[in-house]
């Protein structure tokens, strides 16, 4: 079974349900996961808009969101950041990639697991040796 990891510009997509990358999601149900950075990096989004919230219908309004978000995030498996993840992460940033600690991170996890890569981003992932990637927004 192929492993399909989806970066966080692909997540909002699938949140927002954007029709081609709903299509391809759907088409690879099952077989989808993330990172438990992107599914920080989610949550943390969602958080903070819920804390500022300072009238009812903000409130509201964000309470709903964190709600719909934690629901849709609890549907996906998460992958840890964990050893091997750690090293492989180490081992890409001594290679100077140019991309940002998150999308390794990432790569990371996704290298370690077998994954490909799920991302609109793939100008900066390409960097990744040996990572496979696939953009679902086209």
């Amino acid at each position: 079974m192929r492993l399909f990891v989806l970066d966080t510009d692909t997540v909002s997509l699938l949140q927002r349900r954007v029709t081609i990358g709903c299509e391809r999601g759907a088409a690879h149900a099952g077989e989808t996961a993330l990172t438990v950075g992107t599914a920080a990096e989610e949550l943390s989004g969602w958080y903070g808009l819920f804390r500022k919230a300072n009238k009812p219908d903000r409130l509201m309004k964000s309470d709903r969101s964190l709600a719909e978000n934690v629901r849709f995030l609890s549907q996906l498996r998460i992958l840890d950041y964990d050893e091997p993840a750690l090293s492989r992460y180490e081992e890409l940033k001594r290679q100077k990639l140019n991309i940002g600690k998150f999308d390794l991170r990432i790569a990371a996890v996704a290298l370690h697991h077998g994954a490909i890569v799920v991302t609109c981003n793939v100008r900066h992932f390409q960097r990744v040796p040996g990572l496979q990637i696939e953009d679902w927004s086209k």
